[in-house]
């Protein structure tokens, strides 16, 4: 089992790792103007981000069954990734809405 929860765990960090690395790129997108990029990257995000989360449902389902997932340092990562990515997501979310109305209010000023 230490084998099948150890690849779980990865599955879990690479998939929300590259999520919050898409949210952040998103974040870059937004602040240049890039609205339409952003929303692919935030896409693109969430899709990764499911993934992870897919898995860590996976062990949270086996553990509610009786299955015993046992603990580790690698788990413990792994959640802690999956819960940053979150926030990253909804850090990204507020920043590209506050870079929406900037750019709005700019142009309301040069008119």
């Amino acid at each position: 089992m230490v084998e099948g929860l150890e690849m779980i765990c990865f599955q879990i960090i690479s998939n929300v790792g590259a999520a919050r690395s898409s949210y952040i790129e998103a974040i870059q997108k937004a602040k240049t103007g890039d609205f339409d990029g952003a929303a692919q990257c935030m896409e693109a995000g969430q899709k990764q981000f499911l993934a992870g989360h897919e898995a860590h449902f996976e062990l949270i389902q086996k553990e509610a069954a009786g299955e015993p997932v046992g603990g580790s340092l690698i788990l413990v990562h792994a959640e802690d990734q999956l819960m940053s990515a979150e926030s990253f997501k909804i850090i990204a979310e507020e920043m590209i809405a506050s870079y929406r109305r900037i750019v709005e209010l700019e142009k309301k000023l040069a008119d």
